[in-house]
């Protein structure tokens, strides 16, 4: 599996994991990496921080939502686990 994924591809398996599992569930950053690296740590660690990027960007489109502790967070200053949701029905 490739090492690294355009965010094109990040951006499809993201919107794509998230309209599986439909509204108000979330799913991890890992979920989307390893939809795209495989399994083994080797193939979707590096694309944990391009997930991220594509994320920050989804959310300040308005597309998804970067939860922290079940809170959005601000899309500039986050640390830590998240989880990525759709936004709610009429946002």
């Amino acid at each position: 599996m490739s090492r690294t994924a355009p965010p094109e591809s990040i951006e499809a398996a993201m919107l794509g994991l998230l309209a599986e599992r439909g509204s108000g569930r979330t799913i991890g950053p890992a979920d989307v990496a390893q939809a795209l690296g495989g399994n083994h740590p080797d193939g979707w660690g590096p694309l944990m921080q391009p997930v991220r990027k594509v994320a920050v960007r989804l959310m300040k489109e308005g597309r998804v939502v970067i939860l922290r502790k079940g809170r959005p967070v601000d899309p500039d200053d986050f640390r830590g686990t998240y989880r990525l949701a759709l936004p709610p029905e009429g946002s």
